[in-house]
Parts: C-alpha cells; structure tokens; sequence
C-alpha cells in the first residue's frame, strides 16, 4: 500500500477554507488511494493553528478518527534525534513536528511526504536521501 507521511501545514489547510492552498491540498487529498501517516507532534500544531475555530478543530478531529490520517507515536531515542536534528537545521529552523516527521520517516522508511514547508526541501536522513514532496507536481 502506498503511504505518505504529512506535514502540519496541508492538514491546516484542508480545514481552514480561507487558506490559499486549501482546494491544492483538498483534490490531492480526494484523490490519493494511499494511507497518510503523521506524530502527534503534528496533530498538536494542527490543533494549535485551528485553534481560532473549535469547529474546524472537531472537525479535523473526526477526520483523524475516521482514518483520515494515522497518529504514530516516535519511539524511543525520537527526542535525542529531533534534538540533534534541530541543531543541525537550526539556520532554518527546524521544530518539534518537523523534527518527529524525520524520525517517522527513518523508522518507517517512507520517503514521500505531504508539505508545503520547503524545509523538507533541504532536510535530509542520516543516509542523505532526500524527501519526495509529493505536492511539488501539483
């Protein structure tokens, strides 16, 4: 089965309506016929940004519930790592989430990500390979 991992920002998007890439990210998602995979750190930041609107946050809520999106939780050693990552990438910087997204993708060995941070652009895994922004054709 196809699977993508997902960043914080297509998810505000797909619940916030006003946000430019709201109908980008919303066909993609329509469309896709794989599994997303996010952390719990993304959730929060999602929950944090929709926070203006108790609706959307319940909303997004009940998407996740329905299977919108899978929570993984990092395993252990996860805070070393976004810690180390977090220094290495500190010019750009790079957060908690983005950070969790990394330790996902090493211990799942997903490489596709949906984002619209161009951080991703530039991050790389310990055995340099790169992130496939899976909305950069889009």
């Amino acid at each position: 089965m196809l699977r993508t991992i997902a960043d914080s920002g297509p998810l505000i998007a797909l619940f916030e309506p006003a946000e430019c890439n709201h109908v980008r990210v919303r066909r993609f998602i329509e469309n896709y016929e794989g599994a997303l995979l996010t952390t719990w750190p993304v959730l929060t930041e999602v929950g944090h940004m929709l926070g203006h609107s108790v609706d959307r946050q319940l909303a997004f809520l009940q998407w996740v519930e329905r299977g919108g999106v899978e929570v993984t939780t990092p395993g252990a050693g996860a805070v070393s790592l976004i810690r180390q990552l977090s220094e290495k990438y500190r010019d750009l910087p790079m957060d908690i989430a983005d950070g969790s997204l990394i330790v996902l993708a090493l211990e799942s060995g997903v490489r596709d990500i949906l984002t619209l941070d161009r951080g991703f652009d530039v991050y790389r895994l310990p055995d340099r390979s790169r992130f496939n922004n899976v909305l950069a054709t889009t």
